[in-house]
């Protein structure tokens, strides 16, 4: 059976974008795949956390992927600083990839802005740490979004080289998944940019932990466009807001745009906005009453991720060795 691995950043507040775009699609691979799922707390650190609120916010990534509907039990859910190998085989990887290699990720530069001089190492070399994280596990596939096939794109490269370097076909090359009608969930404030946690205004998005009213009381507050609904997609064209609340609707139905468009086609925002609110209110408070309960139990998602690195490692460790061999360490453990 082929293997995937993916990591979601313990930032807290996930919401409809993480939902729709990775989560929703991981339960769906859950029984065609082996699966890990790891929440990236040694990702987060590359900008300075609270260590609280980080401990927090790991526990709500794993309520939040338990409620989604993963089985703890048929994948593995683990945290990432639990499972050192990743460290270790990122240091390796260090000193495969290259310079130019690192200075041509577009994220470090959006991430680290004007201050580029001001930002951590960790910031800048965490695509290594990123490729690790699959490499690991000798994973064949990553569901990813748009803005991380660069990032997969590196892993590959690294694959390579390590194989060619070392004339081994150790570290498969990995391929892209992705999946769904929303990959990409935009701000129900502004339709040109991504839904963000970082957004400033609780209404730009749709949290997973929130109750039936206040998704219902997001949507009717989401911005539109005076006219009413296109008949045919490519009536979306230059209207944003109208395109990102109609994929939402395919997404949480699990249906083709187009016919989307086509049932909703000269109707008004308002009529439109009804259906969707009673959509994603069906979908998504369910999760939201679950997830809230078992944040409610620290010492259950304590267990989950404990046991998930316990099985995380039990595959990594093997593989790290066979690294070691390969590059000619002394390796006791091995």
């Amino acid at each position: 059976m082929s293997r995937i691995f993916s990591g979601v950043q313990p930032s807290g507040d996930l919401h409809l974008g993480n939902y729709l775009g990775a989560l929703k699609n991981w339960v769906r691979l859950q029984n065609d795949y082996e699966c890990l799922y790891c929440v990236v707390d040694l990702h987060a650190v590359t900008v300075w956390q609270d260590p609280t609120e980080l401990a927090s916010s790991t526990r709500e990534v794993a309520a939040g992927l338990i409620a989604a509907g993963l089985d703890p039990k048929s994948n593995i859910i683990f945290n990432q600083s639990q499972v050192s190998q990743h460290a270790e085989l990122a240091w390796l990887f260090n000193c495969v990839a290259r310079l130019g290699w690192l200075n041509r990720m577009t994220q470090f530069k959006e991430k680290a802005g004007k201050n580029s001089e001001n930002a951590s190492v960790g910031l800048y070399a965490y695509p290594n740490l990123m490729a690790a994280d699959i490499l690991l596990y000798k994973a064949t596939h990553v569901p990813v979004g748009e803005d991380q096939k660069q990032h997969l794109e590196l892993a590959r490269d690294i694959a390579q080289k390590f194989n060619n370097d070392y004339a081994v076909d150790l570290f498969p090359l990995p391929e892209p998944l992705i999946l769904g009608a929303a990959t990409r969930v935009m701000s129900l404030k502004d339709g040109a940019s991504k839904m963000s946690k970082s957004d400033p205004s609780e209404n730009s998005r749709i949290n997973m932990i929130d109750n039936a009213d206040t998704i219902a009381r997001k949507i009717r507050k989401a911005k539109t466009d005076p006219d009413s609904l296109p008949d045919t997609v490519a009536g979306l064209e230059g209207r944003p807001e109208a395109a990102n609340l109609l994929n939402i609707f395919a997404a949480l139905a699990d249906a083709p745009i187009e016919d989307v468009v086509a049932a909703h086609a000269g109707k008004q925002f308002s009529e439109f906005k009804q259906t969707l609110s009673d959509l994603a209110v069906e979908v998504l408070a369910p999760v939201g009453v679950e997830m809230a309960r078992l944040m409610e139990d620290a010492g259950y998602l304590d267990s989950v991720l404990a046991d998930g690195a316990d099985r995380a490692r039990a595959i990594a460790q093997p593989n790290l060795e066979e690294v070691f061999k390969v590059m000619g360490f002394l390796n006791p453990r091995g």
